[in-house]
């Protein structure tokens, strides 16, 4: 029986691994008092789905336009989604990004690659040191693709002349994790830094 492949490269995914971004942060100030509210117009309005096809590659412009055509009564709080969107931005994820500097310091080969908008990322970029520890970074809505899809993962290993089966990719969304090891990847669903490190201590990572 052949030995396992050895994994030797990380990738992470950005959003509810390293970085704190939750629309919630900036609502909860837009509703006051009312969580409920606050869900109804997350669920209904500016859904996650909505905010997929911006991570896409579609304009706010345009992403806002349909949405206001749709309520006009709530234009304001639809703009505000993209107008206000680095408040939505909590901070690091700290106890990931020890991981990550672990890893680094371990000299182990980082990416990234990230379902963010174009227009936003450069929010994130300026703001988390940690961006620069990547050797390279794949931002959906440059590439107007979406994980899960195929043709992303295909990408990143392309560009950055990476083999699959060397590659851990952590994603704290199970399908973006299952479609990494449907294409040979290790894929591991994050759900808390401790975790995290157990899983990658198991892997002879850290």
């Amino acid at each position: 029986m052949p030995a396992a492949p050895a994994r030797t490269t990380v990738v992470f995914d950005l959003g509810g691994v390293l970085v704190d971004w939750d629309p919630r942060h900036l609502y909860r100030k837009l509703f006051p008092g009312d969580e409920a509210g606050m869900e109804r117009f997350l669920a209904e309005v500016c859904t996650g789905a909505w905010n997929l096809e911006q991570d896409a590659g579609r304009s706010w412009t345009e992403g806002t336009a349909l949405l206001k055509a749709q309520h006009p009564e709530m234009a304001e709080l639809i703009d505000a989604y993209h107008r206000r969107w680095p408040e939505m931005l909590a901070g690091p994820i700290e106890g990931t990004v020890e991981v990550l500097r672990d890893l680094r310091d371990r000299g182990v080969p980082l990416y990234a690659l990230t379902n963010w908008s174009q227009e936003t990322f450069p929010v994130a970029l300026e703001r988390f040191d940690f961006m620069a520890w990547f050797r390279g970074i794949i931002v959906s809505g440059a590439e107007r693709l979406v994980k899960p899809d195929p043709r992303i993962y295909h990408l990143l290993v392309d560009r950055h002349g990476l083999r699959p089966e060397e590659i851990v990719f952590i994603d704290d969304k199970p399908r973006n994790a299952e479609a990494a090891t449907a294409l040979g990847m290790h894929g591991l669903t994050f759900t808390t830094p401790e975790r995290l490190r157990v899983d990658l201590a198991a892997l002879g990572l850290l």
